[in-house]
């Protein structure tokens, strides 16, 4: 045994004594009874980090897991935080969606704040995201806890943090709570009562159930038919009576998707975006008699909104661009005032929405923790299916409400005899025809990630797909005002790209729009074939000046 071996297993030891869960506490013990050193020293190489996006990571024992340990600790830091800002006395609200050991993360979250001497309240059983972000503000909490791993791999869990404004935390925040989780030295000083939370009633979600209401127009047409699929998730019980109180016929549910299940057993990735999560949604509408008007589909923890419609003998589902723009226009068209904001990698045609109807518009960093903070916000999306329609009830964004107004406009359009792609064609004539699309690596190791990007910055593409790349901008420097963050911008004659890591999956994300003239609705099928064509070219050209 080396001298780093022993040390290793000594980490492991002391971790193993304040483990707090029978299931990981056995499982270390096994990794140490068989000297597991390599997959320790993975387990034990760091600690999972605290960031914007909260904790996420694989379950498992050790500190680079999401384990029982963990939460606590992060627990504690929080509820430090929160004392140290003078809000020692204040309500934390914790919610949890049904994926592993969700349940009990978050009771041991509620069992922290009492015993740091700070209120807990609890929501009364798995719901959405959006639920628990309204619920900080409908009850004045001082900060808002949500337990979930989102579209994640069924391994995955994770803690997303939110403050007494409704919305996800920001720098400062992020690294002060990190700070303070750091200084906890022992699970043995962090007092965890066995009750003193409360658990709520439905009382919270019969608010946000009424507040679902304001996203619609009074009197507007609800006829449009759809098909549902939760994704295995918490969306179904919610979404089921938005739509009922709103009066819209009972979406036809993808049966085999329908209840929580956190093995996720029917999709490789539980994200609407992945290839194949969709495929039983279109097996659902084509089994029935009258084909539906949309389908929509809720991630996970139903924050996140996709919809397909029909297109020919065929379902398409909608970019996250295309929906976010749709929903601009009608909120337009309906009189809205008030600021229309989107992150930077979403599509440029909401700013000539915004133009058009002389309404103020605003960029943002990546993430609804950035766009939720936008003074005067009226709508945001992001073009990863993320929607915030209601920024005074939720400040972040809502699969729930998404839906209801995605299916207010199909309804509008029903009663025309159109249909969402003829609205999609209406703004292309009116702003020039915008195609997004993305080129996203997932990777194992991410130091090939590290590598593209320094490719990159030493050794900017002049030219992508034979278009002059006019301006080329490092985000980490600031730009337009943003604060620094890791991304490249690359500003094309009649396209832009921007180039990423995520920052809650291993992978890098390269996101394109090329915006093609469109001279009338004749010339409509030309447009969209010289914008397929550009944009696989900036594919090919971008995926070899990144060497990925």
């Amino acid at each position: 045994m080396t001298v780093e071996g022993s040390a290793l297993l000594d980490r492991a030891k002391a971790w193993l004594a304040e483990d707090p869960d029978p299931e990981t506490r056995d499982e270390l013990a096994a990794l140490i009874e068989a000297g597991e050193l390599t997959e320790l020293a993975d387990r034990f190489s760091g600690t999972l980090q605290f960031g914007t996006a909260g904790l996420r990571g694989e379950l498992g024992a050790g500190p680079m897991r999401m384990n029982r340990a963990v939460v606590v600790r992060a627990a504690a830091g929080l509820a430090a935080y929160l004392k140290d800002k003078g809000q020692g006395d204040g309500l934390v609200v914790v919610g949890y969606d049904a994926r592993h050991k969700s349940a009990d993360f978050a009771r041991d979250t509620a069992a922290v704040m009492v015993g740091a001497g700070l209120r807990a309240a609890v929501l009364p059983r798995p719901l959405p995201t959006p639920v628990l972000a309204f619920a900080i503000r409908h009850l004045g909490a001082v900060a808002g806890v949500e337990v979930t791993a989102s579209h994640n791999p069924p391994r995955d869990n994770g803690y997303k943090v939110y403050l007494g404004d409704g919305s996800q935390i920001v720098p400062p925040a992020d690294a002060e709570i990190a700070a303070e989780i750091a200084a906890v030295k022992s699970l043995d000083d962090v007092a965890r009562p066995e009750s003193g939370w409360e658990t709520l009633d439905d009382s919270v979600l019969d608010a946000y159930l009424a507040r679902t209401d304001a996203v619609l127009a009074p009197g507007s047409p609800r006829t449009a038919r759809a098909v549902y699929t939760a994704m295995h998730g918490v969306g179904k019980d919610t979404l089921l009576a938005a739509f009922a109180r709103a009066g819209f016929p009972e979406p036809v549910l993808v049966p085999e998707q329908a209840e929580p299940d956190p093995d996720f057993p029917t999709v490789a990735f539980p994200n609407p975006e992945e290839p194949g999560a969709m495929d039983l949604s279109f097996a659902t509408a084509g089994s029935l008699a009258e084909a539906p008007d949309l389908i929509i589909a809720n991630d996970p923890d139903a924050d996140r909104c996709a919809v397909a419609v029909r297109d020919g003998d065929a379902w398409r589902m909608l970019r996250g661009d295309e929906v976010g723009a749709l929903l601009a226009a009608h909120l337009v068209r309906r009189g809205a005032t008030g600021v229309l904001a989107e992150s930077i990698v979403s599509s440029s045609l909401l700013g000539r929405i915004a133009e058009a109807a002389s309404l103020p518009y605003a960029e943002t960093l990546t993430g609804f923790k950035w766009i939720a903070r936008v003074e005067g916000l009226r709508y945001g999306y992001e073009e990863a299916l993320g929607y915030c329609v209601d920024p005074e009830g939720v400040r972040d964004k809502d699969g729930i409400t998404a839906a209801l107004l995605v299916t207010e406009l199909a309804s509008e359009l029903k009663e025309q005899g159109r249909t969402l792609l003829d609205a999609l064609d209406d703004l292309a004539l009116a702003h020039g025809l915008h195609a997004t699309d993305q080129l996203s690596v997932r990777v194992e190791d991410l130091s090939l990630i590290a590598d593209a990007m320094r490719r990159l910055r030493e050794t900017p593409p002049a030219v992508l797909a034979g278009l002059a790349v006019t301006s080329a901008e490092d985000l980490s420097q600031g730009a337009g005002g943003l604060p620094p963050t890791d991304g490249l911008r690359y500003t094309l004659d009649g396209a832009r790209v921007i180039v990423r890591p995520s920052g809650t999956e291993p992978k890098l994300k390269c996101y394109l729009e090329v915006v093609v003239p469109v001279a009338d609705r004749d010339s409509l099928d030309a447009a969209r074939t010289r914008a397929a064509g550009l944009l696989t070219e900036i594919k090919r050209d971008l995926s070899s000046a990144a060497g990925i």
